[in-house]
């Protein structure tokens, strides 16, 4: 057992939500069983660390350039962790680089457009396929107008 009274399977299957908020969201029992967890894991800790510093790059009110400088100086940190599932969120970032920038621009995402093409999805499954695209154009229209 731990220092908190858990057993290290326990501590992991507890802590899966824990590395999904930010630090400063954890409660009392939530930091204990963090400490053990990443003294357990150090190259869980510092992926932890590097997604956290991810999310606050994107949460700070930053200006163009000054983002732009620290997610280069993220995007070093990851280079240097060297970690496969890293690197992918590195490609990704670099394929996508212009668009993630001009986040910082205006401030503006897309999540409105996703949320209603989520909306049209769940409506043509209610439908079970469309047969009549007009009726279905029709439809759409009066429900989400």
């Amino acid at each position: 057992r731990m220092e908190n009274g858990e057993t290290l399977p326990q501590i992991v299957s507890r802590s899966k939500h824990i590395i999904l908020k930010h630090w400063s969201k954890w409660n009392e029992q939530q930091k204990t069983r963090a400490a053990i967890l990443f003294d357990k894991f150090p190259k869980l800790l510092e992926g932890y660390s590097l997604s956290m510093k991810l999310t606050d790059i994107f949460n700070k009110k930053s200006g163009l350039d000054e983002a732009r400088l620290n997610l280069a100086r993220w995007y070093n940190e990851v280079e240097k962790f060297d970690y496969m599932e890293f690197n992918k969120v590195l490609d990704t970032f670099s394929n996508h680089s212009t668009t993630i920038i001009n986040y910082f621009e205006e401030r503006l995402t897309n999540a409105s457009a996703e949320s209603f093409n989520a909306k049209i999805k769940a409506f043509r499954s209610q439908l079970r396929g469309v047969a009549d695209l007009k009726f279905f154009m029709f439809r759409l229209a009066r429900l989400y107008a």
